[in-house]
C-alpha cells in the first residue's frame, strides 16, 4: 500500500471525528434533511474547515475535542456506537461504567484520528445514489473520498431519530469495507473476557494517557 493511499485511508477514518456537526443549520431544517444530502454538505464543509484551520492541521487535540463536544456529539448516536463496540457486556454494565466507556471511547477515537487531519490536501467527497425507501429509518450512505490516488470508500450507517433533536444520526463508519465498530468490538471482547468491564475501562484510560503523552 502506498503512503498516499494510507494517508487517504486515515483521512477517511478521521471523518468520523470531524464530519458530523451541523454547522449552525437550524434544527427544524436538520430534521428534514435527507441523509445523503446531510453527509455531502457536512463533508464539504468539514474538508473546507480543515484546510482553513492551521491549528487543526497541526493536530491541536484540544481544539479537535472542543469541536467534537460542541458540534459533533449532538448529531452522533455515540451511546449506540459504544454499546455496539462493547457488545453483550454493555447490558451488564452499570450506568457509571457505561458513562466511563463512552467517555474513554470518544477520547480514543478523537486522539487516534486527529493526527490524520494534517494530511488533508486536495480531497473531495462524492456521495453515491442513496438506496432507500422514503419510510426507512436506517440507511447506509455510501461515499468516496477522491484525491490524487485511487478513491477511498467511506460509508456511513445512519438512523433517523424522533422527538427532540430529531434527524439523521451516524452510528457506524466503514472504511474500505471494514466497519469501525466491528473492528473495536473484537479488541474490546478480548479485554472484557480477560478482565471484565472495569478492565476494559482501565485499558482504554491507559491507552488514552499514552496517546496524550505523544501530542
Amino acid at each position: 500500500m502506498t503512503m498516499q493511499r494510507r494517508t487517504l485511508i486515515h483521512c477517511a477514518a478521521a471523518m468520523l471525528a470531524t464530519s458530523l456537526g451541523l454547522g449552525g443549520l437550524p434544527l427544524a431544517h436538520a430534521a428534514d434533511e435527507a441523509p445523503d444530502a446531510l453527509v455531502k454538505r457536512l463533508s464539504d464543509d468539514v474538508l473546507a474547515a480543515i484546510k482553513a484551520d492551521k491549528s487543526i492541521q497541526a493536530g491541536d487535540i484540544t481544539k479537535v475535542i472542543g469541536l467534537v463536544d460542541a458540534r459533533i456529539l449532538p448529531h452522533l448516536n455515540f451511546q449506540r456506537m459504544t454499546a455496539s463496540a462493547v457488545g453483550p457486556a454493555w447490558r451488564q454494565a452499570s450506568p457509571e461504567q457505561q458513562k466511563r466507556l463512552q467517555d474513554e471511547f470518544k477520547i480514543l477515537l478523537v486522539r487516534t484520528y486527529s493526527g490524520a487531519l494534517a494530511q488533508v490536501a486536495d480531497e473531495t467527497v462524492s456521495v453515491k445514489p442513496l438506496r432507500a425507501a422514503p419510510a426507512d429509518t436506517e440507511v447506509v450512505v455510501r461515499t468516496e473520498i477522491r484525491g490524487r490516488g485511487e478513491p477511498i470508500q467511506l460509508d456511513y450507517r445512519m438512523e433517523k431519530t424522533p422527538g427532540q433533536g430529531a434527524g439523521w444520526k451516524i452510528y457506524n463508519l466503514n472504511v474500505l469495507g471494514v466497519w469501525l465498530v466491528e473492528t473495536y468490538r473484537s479488541q474490546f471482547a478480548a479485554e472484557i473476557n480477560a478482565k471484565g468491564v472495569d478492565g476494559l475501562i482501565a485499558s482504554l484510560s491507559a491507552r488514552n494517557k499514552t496517546n496524550a503523552g505523544r501530542t
